[in-house]
């Protein structure tokens, strides 16, 4: 839930964006795929619409579909999807993950006999109910939680990017990151940010065919589509509780 204060300090909850041109929007700035709740209101989409109302549905939405914090530089409020609309928690004890600022390594062990199937394909969960990561790179004893030491390889997930394509992370009681993947229990290679030999520490990216443009525009073609499901399920959302408070306001007057 939004603080009250968040409202008074920054906003008046009343005061309407200044209609301008239409801009696009973008997720590039923030981790987790946030937007500035005043870039949204200068869509034309969202003239009718003031932060009151915006705030009004994060809060009241019965599916929290969305989630909304303020900006801890700019002061400012920003919003992001939930994935999925309301993020599906398998076990009490895994913690969803929402944004990637306090992990900065994500690493998947592996062996050298799986990594041209992987390299191809992606980490796949197999059997598995999650694919597992390790939240740092290994200590002095060369023991971690999420990654075995006898590991050839180390894949370093680019997070943040995995977090905006839509894919859900948790992080389990034991500090195990902890994926279930896409809807075929894939996480593609577009996401890995780096592979690296355990014993060389050669980067095994630098050569790998599919970091090329194909890869870099279904990236953006992923954020490009997030951006306007995002602006789609608000604006939608904030027009059915408006309808809905206007109905409920006018059955009550006939009593």
């Amino acid at each position: 839930m939004v603080q009250e204060s968040q409202r008074i300090n920054h906003y008046s909850g009343k005061e309407r964006a200044d209609e301008k041109p239409d801009q696009p929007l973008t997720h590039s700035a923030f981790n987790g795929g946030f937007l500035f709740i005043d870039d949204i209101l200068r869509k034309p989409k969202f003239k009718r619409f003031t932060t009151e109302d915006i705030v009004d549905v994060v809060n009241t939405n019965d599916k929290q579909r969305f989630h909304l914090e303020t900006d801890s530089i700019t002061g400012q409020l920003k919003i992001r999807a939930n994935q999925g609309h309301s993020l599906v928690v398998p076990d009490l004890e895994l913690k969803p993950i929402t944004s990637a600022e306090q992990y900065s390594s994500v690493i998947h062990g592996t062996y050298y006999k799986f990594w041209e199937s992987i390299k191809r394909q992606g980490l796949k969960r197999m059997t598995r109910t999650h694919i597992h990561f390790a939240a740092g790179e290994p200590g002095e004893s060369g023991i971690i939680s999420g990654m075995r030491n006898s590991c050839d390889l180390m894949i370093y997930l680019d997070l943040e990017k995995a977090l905006l394509s839509g894919l859900q992370f948790f992080l389990s009681s034991n500090n195990v990151i902890l994926s279930s993947g896409d809807e075929n229990g894939v996480i593609a290679p577009i996401f890995f940010q780096k592979v690296v030999d355990r014993k060389t520490g050669q980067n095994l990216l630098q050569d790998i065919a599919f970091l090329d443009e194909t890869g870099k525009n279904h990236y953006q073609k992923v954020l490009a589509e997030s951006e306007l499901v995002l602006a789609d399920d608000l604006a939608d959302e904030v027009s059915r509780q408006r309808k809905a408070r206007r109905k409920k306001g006018h059955e009550s007057g006939k009593r």
